[in-house]
C-alpha cells in the first residue's frame, strides 16, 4: 500500500492499495495497521466503522465536529464519489484550503481526513457506498454543518443535487460556522 500526503490539506493522507487481480476478479487490503502506524496514525484510535449508501447526485455534507473534532478514514466501497475536505483548523498552514478527490471502488483508495476538517461528498453513481473509520463516538451535540454551495468555498460539485438532508439543505455559510467552532 502506498501512502501519499495531500499537499493542500496538512495531515490528510491518501492510502492507495495494490490489488491482486486474476481471472476471478481482485483481492485488495483496504486497511493495514502497520502501514497506518508508519504513516503516523494510531490504528487503535479508530473506534467506529460506519457505512452509507447514496443515490447519484446526493450530497452529504459538509460536516465536522466541534471540540476535539473527528478524524475519519473514508473509502468508496462501491461506485464513485466526488469527495471534499476543507481545513478548518485555525493553526494549520492549510487553513481554509479545500481539496477534492474522485474516490472509486477500484482502486479502493482511502482518504484520511484529519480532525478539524470538514468533509462531504456527492455520489457520482447509483448507488455509491462509502465506508468510514472514525476515531470518536458520535455525539449529535457536536455536529456542525457548512453549506455545500458556500460562495466563499466555491466547490464545483460535478452533478446537479438530487437529494439532501434537511440539515445539509439548511446548513449555514462558512463564515457563520466558523463562529461555532
Amino acid at each position: 500500500m502506498k501512502v501519499s500526503p495531500v499537499p493542500r490539506i496538512a495531515g490528510a493522507l491518501l492510502f492507495e492499495p495494490v490489488p491482486h487481480t486474476d481471472e476471478r476478479g481482485f483481492f485488495s487490503r483496504t486497511f493495514d495497521a502497520d502501514i497506518a502506524r508508519e504513516a503516523g496514525l494510531d490504528p487503535d484510535g479508530f473506534i467506529q466503522d460506519s457505512a452509507s449508501r447514496s443515490a447519484r447526485g446526493v450530497i452529504r455534507g459538509l460536516h465536522l465536529r466541534r471540540g476535539a473534532g473527528e478524524a475519519k478514514l473514508i473509502r468508496c466501497s462501491y461506485g464513485a464519489i466526488f469527495d471534499v475536505i476543507v481545513d478548518l483548523r485555525p493553526g494549520s498552514p492549510t487553513y481554509l484550503n479545500w481539496e477534492s478527490f474522485e474516490l472509486r471502488d477500484t482502486p479502493a483508495v482511502s482518504l484520511y481526513v484529519p480532525a478539524g476538517c470538514a468533509h462531504g461528498f456527492q455520489a457520482l453513481t447509483d448507488p455509491a457506498d462509502v465506508s468510514y473509520r472514525i476515531d470518536r463516538a458520535h455525539d449529535p451535540a457536536e455536529d456542525v454543518s457548512i453549506a455545500f454551495n458556500d460562495p466563499e468555498l466555491a466547490i464545483p460539485w460535478p452533478l446537479p443535487v438530487t437529494i439532501m438532508s434537511g440539515r445539509d439543505r439548511n446548513a449555514p455559510p462558512l463564515a457563520a460556522t466558523l463562529t461555532l467552532l
